[in-house]
């Protein structure tokens, strides 16, 4: 209860441990330009909460940087894929 079912893509390998809703939630904003504590503050949680997050995001990813994370992400179809503009 309370995690989410991992999409397979593109000859990616899946994810053994899926992502809690609360890191979804945080997986979310890692897009946005804010900064942790802003994320912090939109999801009313601390600091701390959001470093832990991230910190179980790029453990389960298998990632070391936000970016990475959100590009990893986009290819598991966790997060809708970049729009390019023509």
């Amino acid at each position: 209860m309370g995690r989410v079912p991992l999409p397979l893509s593109g000859g990616l390998q899946p994810l053994l441990d899926p992502l809690s809703i609360a890191e979804m939630r945080v997986l979310r904003y890692l897009p946005t330009h804010l900064s942790m504590s802003e994320i912090a503050g939109e999801l009313y949680v601390s600091l701390n909460t959001v470093r832990t997050h991230m910190r179980h995001l790029y453990t389960k990813l298998g990632t070391h940087r936000r970016a990475e994370t959100v590009e990893r992400a986009r290819a598991l179809g966790l997060l809708a894929p970049l729009l390019r503009r023509d």
